[in-house]
C-alpha cells in the first residue's frame, strides 16, 4: 500500500469517526468518548489535511468553521415559499380549523401531528447528492439570505449524508439528486444565559430572549463568532421538487431522525382532535421543563397527500395552524426591592412579592432588570403590580396596576451588597457593576474567564473544577490558583495524580503568558482581546497601565468610557491586592520583547480589507500589516488611509470611493510592506 493511499484511508476513517461522534453528542445527546478524545481525533484530521490539502473536501468536519468573514449575505429566492402559519389562542378557533379541514377534504375524521412550536429562526437547507450546499433564512417567505457558512457551524446539522442515510430518509426509494429540509434554528436557555453573561462582562447590551439572540447570531458575518454561540437546529420538513416525498408527515420525522438529522422527540401522532387538545394541555404545563423556549404547539394534517388538496391562502397553508400559549399573568404587591449580584458583577434589582399563583406556580419574586426599567415602570415599594410568566424561568414585572400612597423609591446601593466593593455605572450603559475582581458573587465566572484559552490558557480548569475550588474555599481570587498544590488538586472529585500534575503544569506555564493575555484575563469591563493588545503595545507593562490616567485615551480605539473603566478597576483596593499576589506568584507583568523588530513602513497607517486576496487569508494579511506598524479596522471612515481591495469586494469599496479614501490591490499592498 502506498503512503498516499494510506493517508487517504486514514483521512476518510477519521472523518467517518468524527461524524459518528458528532451525531452521538449533538443529536442523540449520548456521547461515547470524552471531549479530549474527540479533540484529539479532530487535531489529527486537521494535521493530515494540512499535509495533503488536495484531499480537503467541503463536507469535511474540519470545514464547519472556516474561511474569512463575509461582507454581506447574498439574497436567494426560495424554490417553494416558506409560508407563515395562522396563529390562534382559542380552542374555538382550533375547532374551526379542524372543521374546515374535514369539510375541504371530505373526511369525517383526520389525523394530525402535534409538534412543539420552537421559538427560533426558520431555515431551509439544500442538499445535492447528499452534501449540504445552501442554507437560506426564511426572509420574507419568498426570498431569504444565504447563511451557509454560519449554518455549517451548527454541529447537529450533517454536512454530508451517506447512501444508507438517504435510504432511511426516502424509505428505500431512489434518492433525489437535490432535496430540501426545513427546520428551526434555536439557542438553548443555557447557551443564552452564557452569551448574555459574556456580553454583560464586555459592556455590550444583553439580548432580550433566546430567539433574538439566535436571529442576531445568524446575521453575524464571521462564522467563527457564530460557532462560539452554540446554536442548535431541529428539522421538521422534507421537500423534493417542491412537494412532500412521503405520504405521512409522521414518516418524515422518522426518516429525518434515521438519516441523522436532529428532530424534536416531543411530538405526537394524534388520531383524533381530542388527542390534539390533550397534547396542547400537556405541554402548556411542561413547557418550563425544556432547555429551550416554545410559545405554542403546531398542528399539521398528517396525510401529506391532502396538503395540495387543502391548498393555502396568500400567506399561510390551510393544512397547518399554530396554537399559541397565552402569557401567564397575575396581580400582587411589591413588598421590597433588593439587589442580586450576578456572575459578571452586574447588580440586578429584584422585587420581593406577596406570594401569588401564576399558571400553577407560586411566585414570590420577579426581576426588574435594571434602574432604567424601574424608572420606566415607575414602580415603588408597596405598589400593586402586574407580573408575567411567559416562558422565562424568572417572572417579570409588566406594569404598575395601583400605586401605593406611601410607596418608597428604590436606589441602587453605592457599595456592593456582597463584598462592599465600589459600584459604578459607565456613561451610556444601563448596568451597575461591582468593580472588585475578587467579589465572591462573580468569582467562578472570573476564574473561568481567567483560564480561557485566549486569556491565561489554563487547560483543564473547567466549570466542575472551579465549582469545587470556590465551594471548598480553596480559591478566593484568581491569584490563589498559583498557590494550589498538586496534592490539594488530587484530592478533588474526578481528579487523580496524573490530572493534578497536568493542571499544576498548566497553571505554572500560564505565568509566561504575554502581557496582552494578562490584561484580558483580568476581566476589566469593556476590555476585550483587541483592546488588551493595544494597551499592552502602548504601555509595555502592567504597572504603567495601572498608574495611567489621562494617557489612556491616547491609546488607539480607547475612548472615555473604556478609559474610565480601566482607571476605576486599578483604583479598587481589592484589585490592587490581587495584582500584588499575581506579581508575587511570578506572573509576567512586562511585555515580551520581540527577538528582532524589523522595519515598520506602515507605522500609524490605518487599513480596511474588502474582498478575497489571492495566496493569503485575511488573518495573514492583517498580521503582516500589524507587524509593519499598521492597524486594520472593520469599517471605512475619513481616518482610513488605505482600503485593500481583493476579489468580489463588498460595500466597503463604494464607501471608500464616496469618501475619497485611497484603494489599493494586493500587489500594491506588498509593495508598501517592502
Amino acid at each position: 500500500m502506498s503512503v498516499a493511499t494510506s493517508v487517504e484511508k486514514e483521512i476518510e476513517k477519521l472523518r467517518d469517526e468524527i461524524r459518528y461522534h458528532e451525531h452521538r453528542y449533538y443529536v442523540l445527546n449520548d456521547p461515547e468518548i470524552s471531549d479530549f478524545e474527540f479533540d484529539k481525533l479532530m487535531r489529527r484530521l486537521q494535521e493530515l489535511e494540512r499535509q495533503r490539502p488536495e484531499l480537503m473536501t467541503p463536507d469535511s468536519p474540519t470545514q464547519r468553521v472556516g474561511g474569512q468573514p463575509a461582507e454581506e449575505f447574498p439574497k436567494v429566492r426560495h424554490a417553494v415559499p416558506m409560508l407563515s402559519l395562522d396563529n390562534t389562542y382559542s380552542v374555538e378557533e382550533l375547532e374551526d380549523f379542524d372543521r374546515r379541514v374535514r369539510e375541504l377534504s371530505g373526511r369525517s375524521k383526520v389525523e394530525y401531528v402535534g409538534e412543539l412550536k420552537l421559538d427560533g429562526l426558520s431555515m431551509a437547507l439544500t442538499y445535492e447528492y447528499g452534501v449540504l450546499t445552501h442554507s437560506v433564512t426564511r426572509g420574507d417567505g419568498t426570498q431569504g439570505e444565504d447563511v451557509t457558512a454560519n449554518v455549517k457551524t451548527i454541529r447537529s446539522v450533517p454536512l454530508r449524508l451517506e447512501a444508507k442515510k438517504l435510504d432511511a430518509l426516502f424509505g428505500g426509494h431512489a434518492h433525489p439528486k437535490r432535496f430540501e429540509v426545513r427546520g428551526e434554528v434555536i439557542m438553548s436557555r443555557a447557551a443564552f444565559e452564557q452569551l448574555n453573561a459574556q456580553r454583560e462582562a464586555a459592556g455590550e447590551p444583553k439580548f432580550a430572549n433566546p430567539r433574538n439572540s439566535a436571529a442576531g447570531t445568524m446575521r453575524l458575518l464571521d462564522p467563527k463568532l457564530v460557532a462560539e454561540r452554540r446554536l442548535d437546529m431541529y428539522l421538521y420538513q422534507v421537500l423534493v421538487n417542491g412537494g412532500a416525498p412521503l405520504p405521512e408527515h409522521w414518516q418524515v420525522f422518522e426518516g429525518l431522525a434515521k438519516a441523522g438529522f436532529k428532530v424534536n422527540p416531543h411530538r405526537r401522532l394524534c388520531r383524533s382532535f381530542d388527542e390534539v387538545l390533550g397534547f396542547i394541555q400537556e405541554w402548556e404545563a411542561k413547557r418550563d421543563s425544556l432547555d429551550y423556549e416554545i410559545d405554542g404547539i403546531v398542528v399539521k394534517v398528517n396525510d401529506t397527500r391532502l396538503w395540495d388538496e387543502l391548498g393555502r391562502t396568500a400567506k399561510s397553508p390551510r393544512w397547518a395552524i399554530a396554537f399559541k400559549y397565552p402569557a401567564r399573568q397575575a396581580t400582587t404587591v411589591v413588598k421590597d426591592i433588593r439587589v442580586q449580584v450576578g456572575r459578571t458583577g452586574t447588580l440586578t434589582p429584584v422585587a420581593d412579592l406577596e406570594p401569588v399563583d401564576v399558571g400553577g406556580v407560586t411566585v414570590s419574586h420577579a426581576t426588574l432588570h435594571n434602574m432604567d426599567e424601574i424608572e420606566r415602570l415607575g414602580v415603588k415599594i408597596g405598589d400593586s403590580v402586574l407580573i408575567q410568566r411567559a416562558g422565562e424561568v424568572i417572572p417579570q414585572v409588566v406594569k404598575v396596576v395601583e400605586p401605593a400612597p406611601d410607596g418608597r423609591e428604590f436606589h441602587i446601593p453605592k457599595k456592593c451588597p456582597v463584598c462592599g466593593g465600589e459600584v459604578f455605572r459607565a456613561e451610556g450603559e444601563v448596568a451597575y457593576r461591582c468593580v472588585n475582581a475578587a467579589c465572591p458573587a462573580k468569582l467562578k465566572e472570573s476564574l473561568l474567564h481567567f483560564s480561557r484559552r485566549r486569556a491565561m490558557n489554563i487547560d483543564g480548569l473547567g466549570e466542575a473544577l472551579v465549582d469545587q475550588l470556590v465551594d471548598k474555599g480553596m480559591v478566593r481570587d484568581v491569584a490563589d490558583l498559583y498557590s494550589l498544590t498538586r496534592d490539594q488538586l488530587a484530592n478533588l472529585e474526578r481528579m487523580g495524580d496524573k490530572s493534578a500534575s497536568n493542571l499544576r503544569e498548566e497553571i505554572e506555564n500560564s505565568k509566561q503568558a504575554d502581557l496582552a493575555r494578562v490584561i484580558f484575563a483580568l476581566g476589566i469591563p469593556f476590555v476585550g482581546e483587541r483592546t488588551a493588545q493595544l494597551l499592552a503595545e502602548h504601555f509595555g507593562s502592567l504597572d504603567k497601565l495601572a498608574s495611567a490616567r489621562q494617557e489612556l485615551e491616547e491609546v488607539f480605539e480607547v475612548g472615555p468610557k473604556v478609559s474610565e473603566s480601566i482607571a476605576r478597576f486599578f483604583r479598587e483596593k481589592r484589585n490592587q491586592e490581587v495584582l500584588a499576589k499575581l506579581r508575587e506568584a511570578g506572573v509576567r507583568f512586562e511585555r515580551k520583547k520581540a527577538a528582532s523588530r524589523g522595519p515598520r513602513p506602515l507605522e500609524g497607517k490605518q487599513f480596511v480589507l474588502t474582498g478575497t486576496l489571492p495566496n493569503y487569508s485575511r488573518d495573514e494579511v492583517q498580521r503582516m500589516i500589524e507587524e509593519a506598524g499598521g492597524r486594520v479596522t472593520g469599517s471605512v471612515s475619513k481616518k482610513t488611509d488605505y482600503v485593500v481591495v481583493g476579489r468580489e469586494p463588498g460595500s466597503k469599496l463604494e464607501k471608500a470611493r464616496s469618501l475619497g479614501v485611497k484603494t489599493i490591490n494586493g500587489d500594491e499592498l506588498l509593495k508598501l510592506l517592502k
